[in-house]
Order: C-alpha cells, then sequence, then structure tokens
C-alpha cells in the first residue's frame, strides 16, 4: 500500500503511479522546453525567510477578504480543466472541497462538470474563468449563465490567444472529453492528424483579435466584477486599472502558455508598483512556498490548483488603486 502523502509532493507521485501517462503528462506538463515551468519553482527555493522570535502565536487567525467575500486563508482554488481525468466526481469534488475550506473556487471553462452542475453541488463562493470565443455569442451565454447561477466573479484569461505548445500533449496525441459548458453551442469534435486534439480545438475556437479595446464589451454583459489573468508587467497592470478591471492575476499560466517569460514571483513587486493590495500564486509547490510567498508580499491572497503548475500566478485587487 502506498504511503499516506505529508505534502503535495506526495500527492504528485501518487498521481504519477495512479493516473495514465497521458493525463499525467497533460496535467504536470508545460510549454515548449519547460524551462518557465521549472523556473516558477526554483524561483521559490531562491526565497528564504528571516523569522522574528518571542512573538505571541497562541491565538493565529489566517482569515481574508476578497472582493468583499471572507475565506479562512489566504488561499484559493485557481481554474485547472478537466478534474474528470483524475477524479470521477470531476469539479463538483473540487468545489466540495473549497466549501469545506471556506474558500474560493474559479471554475475554469474547460471544466467537465458544467456550471450548472459544480453550482448546485455545494454552496462554496466561485468565480468563473473565461476564454473568448471567436463567437461571441457562445461568449455571453456563458458569462450570462455564470451569472445566473451565482457566480461572484468572471476570471478572463489574457495570455492564450493561442494555445501554449505542450509537446508531451502532441506527443502522446491527447484526447480530451469535450467541453460540458459548450454542449450544444460549439462543436469541439476536432480531428486531427497532427498530435494533441487540445491544440487544435483551442487555436480553432478562440478568438485570437480580442484586445483591451473589448474589455468594454464585456464589462457591458455582466455586472460581475471582471478580474484579468495573465498579467506579467506594470505597463499591462495599468491598462487593467484603465479599462476597469477588478483585479488582475499576474500569471504566466503555470509554464504551460510561453516559455521562458519571467516566473511569476520574480516579477510581483514591479508589477504590484512597490505595494499590493491582495495578490496569489496559482500551482506553488507546497505550503512552505505559500508561506515564503506571505512573508514575501505580506498582506495578499493565494490561489492554488494542481501541484505541478509550480506558482504560476499571483493576484491583486485594482480597487482603489491608483498606480503610476
Amino acid at each position: 500500500m502506498a504511503e499516506e502523502p505529508v505534502n503535495v509532493n506526495g500527492f504528485r507521485e501518487l498521481a504519477r503511479q495512479t493516473l495514465p501517462k497521458m493525463y499525467y503528462d497533460f496535467f504536470t506538463g508545460g510549454a515548449e522546453d519547460q524551462y518557465t515551468l521549472k523556473e516558477n519553482e526554483e524561483a521559490f527555493h531562491r526565497i528564504t525567510i528571516q523569522p522574528k522570535i518571542l512573538v505571541d502565536t497562541s491565538s493565529i487567525d489566517l482569515s481574508t477578504m476578497v472582493l468583499g467575500y471572507s475565506i479562512s486563508m489566504p488561499v484559493m482554488i485557481a481554474p485547472t480543466s478537466r478534474h474528470k481525468l483524475a477524479n470521477p466526481s470531476g469539479e463538483i469534488a473540487t468545489a466540495r472541497a473549497a466549501s469545506t475550506c471556506n474558500t474560493i473556487m474559479v471554475l475554469s471553462i474547460s471544466s467537465t462538470c458544467t456550471l450548472e452542475e459544480v453550482a448546485a453541488c455545494c454552496n462554496a463562493v466561485r468565480f468563473f474563468q473565461l476564454c473568448v470565443y471567436k463567437r461571441r455569442d457562445i461568449t455571453a451565454k456563458l458569462v450570462q449563465r455564470a451569472e445566473n447561477n451565482g457566480y461572484k466573479a468572471i476570471v478572463l484569461t489574457g495570455d492564450s490567444p493561442r494555445h501554449g505548445r505542450r509537446e508531451a500533449d502532441i506527443k502522446n496525441k491527447i484526447i480530451i472529453p469535450e467541453l460540458k459548458n459548450v454542449e450544444g453551442l460549439l462543436s469541439t469534435k476536432i480531428v486531427t492528424d497532427k498530435g494533441s486534439n487540445l491544440d487544435a480545438l483551442a487555436n480553432q475556437t478562440r478568438d485570437p483579435s480580442f484586445t483591451w479595446e473589448d474589455i468594454g464589451w464585456l464589462k457591458s454583459i455582466t455586472k460581475l466584477p471582471i478580474l484579468i489573468k495573465g498579467v506579467l508587467t506594470h505597463e499591462d497592470a495599468l491598462k487593467a486599472l484603465e479599462v476597469g478591471a477588478a483585479g488582475i492575476i499576474v500569471s504566466n499560466h503555470g509554464g504551460r502558455q510561453l516559455d521562458y517569460c519571467p516566473p511569476t514571483i520574480s516579477v510581483l513587486e514591479e508589477v504590484a508598483g512597490g505595494s499590493c493590495c491582495w495578490w496569489k500564486s496559482s500551482g506553488f509547490p507546497g505550503w512552505r512556498s505559500a508561506a515564503r510567498n506571505r512573508y514575501f508580499q505580506g498582506n495578499g491572497s493565494w490561489s492554488t490548483s494542481c501541484p505541478s503548475r509550480k506558482a504560476g500566478s499571483v493576484w491583486t485587487s485594482c480597487k482603489g488603486r491608483k498606480w503610476s
């Protein structure tokens, strides 16, 4: 019998032993040479903690607020796709875990359970992650469904006009389940002899022409606050503020999108302009990294996903910000 995991790396090893290689590679792999994927974790190893001693730790409160919602700790669940490849309950199990831990789940547009199924399964606070399709009417319907089913924010992924070249998926010729959220709206039966059908699907359906100027359209179809995910520069943080985003997610997509971009923890201070209201890191390799992030920036909030994603995202609120 396998040993009980004592940290996140233990769960990663269990996944390696249990999942089909195609699916394990999908969850753990990065883009191209996987430089950014590796650097996301190595960047944490270069951060050390200088503790203060003899302070009162008899009562510790990790709770914080995110967009007005109280959560038990500065850790959230980032948007990751296709959970049923790892567990038959899929995103429903993830949402229930978020509810049990009193934290927020960001549901991926590419989930293997519908957004309605996830909304009905528990009372977790949920955000909905969005990629904009070439057919804007389908995008609008998804946003409306999220709003009607009690999701509290839209998380717009801005760093994926095309799908990252994930070479393990190409070698494995990965075949993915159809996307539940667009059943009856968009054909996702993509046949390709060139490797990953995930690549082909994303590149045929996503709108590569979507820009900052289109954020106004997205704001016009929903009352929900919009967070912009994929920011890695102070310049783009300023643009997010200008277009009225409620927050930004400093993210390199877990090293799965554009290889050789910097690890998110290394650009956090630049992006936040020296001060930060809230921030989060997605896919950190363990709780020790979470603690280092908390010490490093202080006053923030986190998101985690698959343990292999190596700290791919951090987020900050734009509310009340006056960056320069």
